[in-house]
Order: structure tokens, then C-alpha cells, then sequence
């Protein structure tokens, strides 16, 4: 028989004690540790495995299937595996659903039974959201299940045998099993560990759409991180119609892709050419205006940076903002910027912004970074034909960038006549580019100012 046992665990990172904590002392957080009723299994005596020379095992062969979302299937590596596990996060509205129900809609275009289970939505609604996308073309192949019970779930696979599943969201279902509440993190680690060995036994894809925290992180211990194959991070700004789905681990392909997508009234739409709508809005000859050319997987992406540095209030300390890059980057470019680059920045209040709402990651972003600050400071403007990549170093050297040779197409794709890079960007001379290479941002700086 099965033992009953109380812990108490942290739901901030997983850490379980045997007695009530007001701090956890294992990542610091306050109020986190809460009373579970684990329902432990009798162990029983299970067959040793054995090991065998490398050679003698046959490695696995992933068979993948495209959902039809273009932008999807890129950065998934060709479309969905089939045993394959992925996890979905992002903020509460920013289009989760609307896009795994898109791609389960085309899954079953295929003829192949899918299966949507609704947590969190009555059924009635989430058929209503299934119409409005256009998504009940194929319903007898796209199922509906509107449960919070895992067994269930688990019932409706075994009747079946869909070829992928949607679980939204994982935080809303719960193993009776277990008598702690759903979300908990008992709860998430016993309902992901079985989505995720019926998925793997069975052979079908499983998506699940994974709850964030107010810092942007998935919610659970890093755990369910690990047990799944795919993370998924979907970002945005409410205000932006934009959309961006940024890799952050794949056991099936690359970790660094990244999709754009465009929030309608009929659901996610793929962006074809994300560089084009990034500078679709851009202001000609404004002071603090910078193109800055990015590369995320495989893809090189023209993005504008926009910088304004003003006088602070009188007293008060100077402000830093930066929207779609780190505060700690900002930070450390502008010390570069005033040691390195004689631009005295620091008294004044500064406010940097990605624009379109996208985050940039890469630190080849940095050059753009400070010539916008140093644009705005000087009240001169960049021309509006250059784009500019490198990363900058603490000594004021501009470093190279992988994949410049895409960087310089795309730019001039969009019709820029120069480039200012690190030198060794400047031996691409297939562009049709003006390529500057510069050694420092003391040099990068005496080009424009």
C-alpha cells in the first residue's frame, strides 16, 4: 500500500523540507514554501539494466510533421517530432492558444487525429475560438477535451491515439494521485514526467503551454525544463501587434531561432519579411536613429535601435531605461562610451528602445547601441543608408560577429548602400555593400562625428 507523506516544498524552485519556512534556503525566496501531501509508491524490485558498447544501439530516427505555420516549422527544425515533447511559455494573452490551436488545425489538415485539452477554457469557448481561427475545417480529426484530471488525459490517448496533443496549460492540470493542489510543484513535475513517457511510448507530439512568472521566467522548478525536449518562449509587447517565438533549448534542432509572427482578428500570421516591418515606421534623419543588423539561428534580421540622452532633473539622479536589451549591456556601454569614446554621458538621463517591441540577445547589437547614444548626445544623425554591427569590449575594441556575410545581404536586400562593422567584416565583398571595418568605437565614433 501506498505511503502517505507531508513535505514542504518551495514552489519557487522545488527545494522540499521536513518542517514550514518562512525564507527558502535553497534560492532565497520568501513565502514560497507550502504544506503537500505526497502519496508515495511502493517500490518494487525493477530489472537492472545493462550496459552496452555505443556501436551495438541503433540510433533513434525522428520522424517530424509540418503544422503548416511556416514559422513554426523553422525554428522546430521542420515541424513537430513525433514523441517529441515541447513547452510553450509567455504572458497571459500574447497568443499561446491561438497558436497551437492554428498548428493542431494543421496537423489535422493532414488527416491525422489531434487532441486539445482545455484547462483552463470551457469547451464552448474554446470551439468558438477554433471558428473564429478557422480552425474546425477538419473536425473529425481535431478533438476537444475540456478536463483538469490527468486521467482523463490519459483515458482520451488511450481511446484515441491522437498523433499530437495540446495540454493548456500544464499548471491547470492535476494527478489524483497527488493530493496537493494543481500547479504545485509536485503537481507539475508528476503530470509533465507522464504526459512525457506516454508521448515518448506512444509516439505522439506533445505541446504543453506553460504558465510565466512576473519576471518573464517559466513558472515551476527548473526541472520541467529539463524533462521536456523543446522550450518555446513567446514574447511581445501589448501594444505591439508583433509577436516573436524565441528557442531557448531543442534536442531536435537549433537553440537560437527565433519566429516573428503578427497578432490579427483571424488568429497568428508568420511575418515573411521581419525586417521590412521593424522599418516600416522608421524616422528619416532623426538624431539618436540607428539600423543595427542581427542574426538569430539562422536568420539575419535588420532591426532599429533608438536612443535619446536629456538633461536630468536638477538634483535628482541620472535615469536609465532600455527596452529590448539588458540594463546591465546599457550600462556597460555607456562607461565604454565615456572611457573609451570621450562621449560624457553619464550626468545625463539616457532611454534606450528596440522599436516593434523585439528583444535582441546578441551582443553584436553593441555598436548600434552606442552610436545611437552617441548620436543623440551630439544631436547629429546617423545617414540613413548605413547599417552597423559589432560587439564592443571593455577596452573599446569592436569584435567580430558570426554569420556577417547574411548580415550584409539582408541590409542590402533592403536597399542600404553602406555597412560599419568590425574589420573583419569589411573582407565581405559580395554585398554590393560599402563596407567600413573598424578596429575601435574611437574610430567608429570619427566616421559620423
Amino acid at each position: 500500500m501506498a505511503k502517505i507523506q507531508t513535505k514542504f516544498v518551495c514552489q519557487a524552485c522545488g527545494a522540499s523540507f521536513s518542517k514550514w519556512l518562512g525564507r527558502c534556503t535553497e534560492c532565497g525566496a520568501w513565502n514560497t514554501v507550502s504544506e503537500e501531501t505526497v502519496r508515495e509508491r511502493p517500490r518494487g524490485a525493477a530489472a537492472a539494466a545493462r550496459a552496452v558498447p555505443l556501436s551495438e544501439v541503433e540510433a533513434d530516427r525522428f520522424a517530424r510533421v509540418p503544422t503548416g505555420i511556416g514559422e513554426l516549422d523553422r525554428i522546430l527544425g521542420g515541424g513537430v517530432v513525433l514523441g517529441g515533447v515541447t513547452l510553450v511559455g509567455g504572458d497571459p494573452g500574447i497568443g499561446k492558444s491561438t497558436l497551437l490551436l492554428q498548428a493542431l488545425a494543421g496537423l489535422a489538415s493532414r488527416k491525422l487525429r489531434v487532441l486539445y485539452v482545455s484547462g483552463e477554457e470551457s469547451a464552448g469557448q474554446t470551439a468558438a475560438r477554433a471558428r473564429r481561427l478557422g480552425a474546425d475545417q477538419n473536425d473529425a480529426h481535431m478533438l476537444l477535451l475540456a478536463d483538469t484530471q490527468l486521467e482523463s488525459v490519459e483515458a482520451a490517448i488511450d481511446e484515441h491515439h491522437p498523433a499530437a496533443i495540446v495540454v493548456d496549460s500544464v499548471q491547470t492540470i492535476r494527478c489524483a494521485s497527488l493530493e496537493s493542489a494543481a500547479g504545485t510543484v509536485s503537481q507539475l513535475r508528476e503530470v509533465t514526467a507522464r504526459i512525457t513517457e506516454r508521448a515518448k511510448r506512444d509516439g505522439f507530439a506533445a505541446l504543453l503551454v506553460g504558465h510565466v512568472t512576473k519576471d518573464g521566467s517559466l513558472a515551476g522548478p527548473k526541472v520541467l525544463e529539463h524533462l521536456v525536449d523543446t522550450v518555446l518562449s513567446f514574447e511581445g509587447e501589448r501594444g505591439h501587434a508583433l509577436r516573436t517565438l524565441r528557442v531557448q533549448k531543442n534536442r531536435f534542432g537549433s537553440a537560437t531561432e527565433v519566429g516573428v509572427f503578427e497578432m490579427r482578428a483571424e488568429g497568428m500570421r508568420e511575418v515573411e519579411s521581419p525586417s521590412a516591418l521593424f522599418l516600416a515606421e522608421r524616422p528619416r534623419g532623426a538624431p539618436g536613429s540607428v539600423v543595427a543588423a542581427t542574426a538569430e539561428g539562422a536568420r539575419a534580421l535588420l532591426v532599429e535601435v533608438q536612443a535619446l540622452v536629456g538633461s536630468t532633473a536638477s538634483g535628482g539622479s541620472p535615469r536609465r531605461t532600455a527596452n529590448g536589451v539588458e540594463a546591465s549591456r546599457l550600462a556597460m556601454l555607456l562607461a565604454v562610451l565615456e572611457r573609451r569614446g570621450g562621449q560624457l554621458i553619464g550626468p545625463y538621463d539616457v532611454f534606450l528602445n528596440i522599436a516593434g517591441g523585439v528583444r535582441v540577445e546578441e551582443p553584436a547589437v553593441d555598436l548600434a547601441v552606442a552610436l545611437a547614444l552617441a548620436s543623440s548626445f551630439r544631436a547629429k544623425p546617423i545617414p540613413d543608408d548605413v547599417v552597423v554591427f559589432g560587439e564592443i569590449g571593455l577596452a573599446g575594441e569592436v569584435r567580430g560577429a558570426s554569420r556577417a556575410a547574411a548580415r550584409l545581404a539582408e541590409a542590402a536586400a533592403m536597399g542600404f548602400k553602406r555597412a560599419v562593422g568590425p574589420r573583419s567584416a569589411s573582407e565581405s565583398t559580395d554585398s554590393g555593400l560599402e563596407v567600413v571595418g573598424v578596429r575601435t568605437l574611437s574610430e567608429a565614433l570619427d566616421l559620423f562625428f
